[in-house]
């Protein structure tokens, strides 16, 4: 009955609150890692199990046929692997051991998936769970929690509710994590709207050279009907590396390439020895990150940098170089978050950005809220680049940081698209001048528009946010004052003759 299926809600509160178990001894920034990591172990478990159950309802009495079709499916669970068979041993004095070698042993029978995954992680660390009777009962409550989760795919309300609890999650351990959280989540609202500012299409090649844990390149394959399309990715920090895997498999996303390493320095998506080229590739790197690799940036084998190199202190216009450089030369888009020193700082990166206006790239920036992005409060704003501009040189400027205030509501979201896209359908400019799209919210900046303020992008000088105070009725006011002064007066006097009956003056 379809009133006994499990919701999502029921999962995350489950998981939620197995990380009780962990949260004395350790941060959310590692706890996620151990918590997602046996959540993906429940879940491939579960589904074992289901398949174990339809084999055998086709296959009666015919062990040996059920295994054979059990080779056959998306992931081998080895019996050591098994979530039923960690439960078991959850009283063994070396359980933390016993995880791990079931980890390897799920390694290993899917290498060409699980290769890596989960060898940043140990559920064996003294270091990370303290010494042996303090992780062994924190393990035995963190397995006791998770039995409780029934995630057998026939048992579940859809098809899609492991993977958007596992992005859930994701988010919780996102705002625990403060300012770290940036280094692997990117909030549901701003990756939905980048994904539809870029407007994916079928066939799409889609990458994000710094995806974290998958989110924003999810969202983005989210706008495309079916399944045609491929997603790419790299990711420099190990673990966050392992979620994205995870969370590319609990949204069936099996054929992602998901690279570790560091995009900059060390680019892994390549094709014949050059960078691979996108349809789209979209970003939130991290915000004007020091020590990027600008001493070898000249000597760059790709010639990323051609543009200029950005100063050593700040790659924002490194990951944007290295972003444009990687899409197809005649229909490319790039949509990247960044801080807003971007938009106008000068020096080595004014040069970079006058190139890239003057190349006809740019095509709009978008600035939103502040207070959006977790453990900051500096407001961002959305570039995007097309390679497909042609002829029209007009550049759109939204101001949305007035729109909703921690969180873009969907009227948000679809206020700024509607925007985008019809500024894309209308006709280019044919005057010097730009255009108001809309009153203190949107502009339509022409070429020369741009030049005049000297390849300044900030939003500011291209949409008039100003209100103008009220007109003081000068000589109202005044009688007012005089009025006040007159009632202020007569209170004075009456208190005086109250304080004069008391005898106290």
């Amino acid at each position: 009955m379809a009133e006994n299926k499990i919701t999502q809600k029921e999962i995350n509160n489950i998981v939620w609150k197995a990380c009780d178990s962990l949260r004395p001894v350790m941060g959310s920034g590692q706890y996620k890692d151990y918590v997602l990591t046996l959540l993906f172990v429940k879940y491939l478990s579960d589904v074992w199990k289901d398949k174990v159950e339809q084999y055998r309802l086709k296959y009666p009495d015919n062990e040996e046929m059920v295994k054979r079709q059990l080779q056959r499916e998306r992931f081998i669970l080895p019996e050591e692997s098994n979530f039923d068979f960690l439960y078991q041993q959850r009283n063994e004095a070396n359980i933390g051991e016993i995880i791990d070698i079931g980890l390897t042993a799920l390694e290993d029978a899917n290498r060409a998936k699980l290769a890596m995954v989960f060898r940043s992680i140990s559920f064996n660390s003294e270091t990370v769970f303290g010494q042996t009777k303090q992780r062994n009962a924190i393990l035995k409550n963190l397995l006791v929690d998770f039995a409780g989760l029934d995630l057998q795919p026939s048992h579940l309300e859809g098809n899609d509710i492991i993977g958007d609890s596992y992005e859930y999650l994701i988010s919780l351990f996102a705002g625990e994590a403060g300012k770290k959280a940036g280094e692997f989540y990117t909030p549901g609202e701003v990756s939905t709207l980048l994904a539809k500012l870029v407007d994916p299409q079928p066939s799409n090649r889609i990458c994000d050279p710094t995806c974290g844990s998958g989110s924003l390149l999810i969202k983005v394959a989210n706008e495309i009907d079916g399944k045609n399309y491929s997603l790419y990715g790299q990711e420099n920090n190990g673990s966050t590396w392992a979620l994205c895997r995870m969370n590319m498999f609990l949204h069936e996303q099996d054929s992602a390439t998901i690279e570790w390493g560091d995009t900059i320095n060390n680019p892994k998506l390549l094709e014949k020895d050059q960078l691979m080229k996108f349809n789209i590739v979209v970003a939130n790197p991290p915000f004007s990150l020091d020590k990027w690799g600008a001493d070898t940036a000249v000597a760059d084998q790709f010639n990323r940098f051609h543009r200029g190199t950005p100063p050593k202190s700040k790659g924002d216009y490194a990951f944007i170089s290295h972003m444009i450089e990687t899409t197809y030369e005649d229909v490319g888009k790039v949509g990247v978050i960044v801080p807003h020193g971007v938009l106008f700082r000068s020096s080595s990166e004014g040069q970079i950005r006058k190139k890239l206006i003057d190349e006809n790239l740019l095509e709009a920036v978008i600035g939103l809220p502040a207070n959006l992005f977790f453990g900051t409060g500096i407001p961002a704003a959305i570039l995007i680049f097309n390679r497909a501009k042609g002829d029209n040189k007009d550049v759109l400027f939204i101001d949305a940081s007035k729109l909703g205030e921690t969180v873009l509501r969907d009227k948000d979201i679809q206020h700024i698209v509607t925007t985008f896209k019809a500024f894309k359908a209308a006709t280019p400019l044919a005057t010097e001048k730009g255009a108001i799209v809309e009153d203190k919210y949107a502009y339509r900046a022409t070429i020369n528009d741009i030049i005049e303020n000297d390849y300044n992008l900030n939003i500011p000088r291209y949409v008039d946010t100003f209100v103008e105070e009220a007109e003081v009725d000068i000589k109202a006011t005044q009688a007012t004052i005089v009025e006040l002064k007159k009632q202020l007066t007569e209170v004075e006097t009456q208190m005086e003759n109250y304080l004069k009956e008391l005898n106290l003056i």
